[in-house]
């Protein structure tokens, strides 16, 4: 009964979930008087930095100095950036493509905030538009930890490796 119980509220959860997604894609607006949560506030405030490029904003007042951040799949970006100084620099070469995100829904507990949005970019004549999730884990106010998700990663995998050539070895190794 206890297991039957516990997927009814995931079933309710993830249907809501949804549902919030599909308005937000139809752009239904509604009036909420809940206050935000301070992890989505956090959150928004990120987006608002990125969307104007004011990386001193978010190294001062959004990123933990240990924050890790990780970018899935195969192509040049991918991999996990460790330090504000190398998620910075993956945000300035993410520049090169003008990659866009417009927020559809934040839920948040003390711990995590669940991001998703669309995500997008044009450079040179090549095009990507996908949903993006990112899982960010928050302490004391902070990011510590940013998962990324994406819908087609194979798509990802492409736009970005066209975008961003890598040398030919040896040239591109570290040593």
């Amino acid at each position: 009964m206890a297991n039957q119980r516990s997927f009814l509220r995931f079933f309710i959860r993830t249907a809501a979930i949804s549902f919030a997604a599909f308005l937000a894609e139809a752009k239904v607006v509604h009036a909420d008087t809940t206050p935000k949560h301070p992890n989505v506030q956090l959150i928004e405030r990120y987006y608002a930095a990125y969307a104007k490029g004011d990386i001193d904003y978010l190294k001062r007042n959004i990123f933990a100095p240990n924050i890790v951040w990780k970018i899935p799949g195969h192509h040049p970006l991918a991999g996990d950036k460790h330090g504000v100084d190398e998620v910075v620099a993956f945000f300035s070469a993410l520049k090169k493509a003008n990659f866009k995100a417009e927020t559809y829904f934040l839920e948040a507990n003390d711990k995590y905030v669940i991001d998703m949005h669309r995500g997008w970019s044009e450079y040179q004549g090549l095009k990507l538009d996908l949903p993006w999730c990112l899982v960010f884990k928050i302490e004391n106010g902070k990011i510590v930890e940013a998962q990324n998700f994406v819908a087609d990663q194979h798509a990802a995998d492409a736009f970005f490796n066209a975008v961003y050539k890598l040398k030919p070895l040896p040239d591109r190794l570290a040593e």
